[in-house]
């Protein structure tokens, strides 16, 4: 038993390796697909709050959160999530970036996205 955990924990720390130099665009990705994920939640939100407003308005609001604000968002939260996920062991990080994308996936399915 104890020789197939070191086994494991070998093949994990090789494919965390594996990640480890592609943090910021495996960041970029998680952070893409939450926006994907929540953002019909955010625009759905958005769309009831400036309901009644003029057309003018409700335009200039979704352009402002969907171009400058998603962007925003990825652009400073992609390097702030490597940053942090490059702290974290190899054979964690693997084990880390699979639960998320297993978990972005399974709340978008459960949410009808797929």
């Amino acid at each position: 038993m104890s020789d197939f955990i070191t086994k494991l924990i070998a093949l994990l720390n090789y494919l965390g390796g594996f990640i480890a130099p592609w943090l910021t665009e495996v960041a970029t990705a998680i952070i893409a697909c939450c926006l994907v994920v929540f953002g019909a939640d955010i625009n759905r939100f958005l769309r009831r709050y400036f309901a009644g407003r003029s057309f003018l308005l409700r335009t200039l609001i979704f352009v402002i959160v969907n171009a400058f604000g998603y962007g925003l968002i990825i652009i400073h939260l992609s390097p702030l999530l490597a940053q942090y996920m490059a702290k974290i062991p190899a054979h964690w990080l693997f084990v880390l970036v699979v639960a998320i994308f297993f978990a972005i996936g399974s709340w978008a399915q459960r949410n009808r996205q797929v």
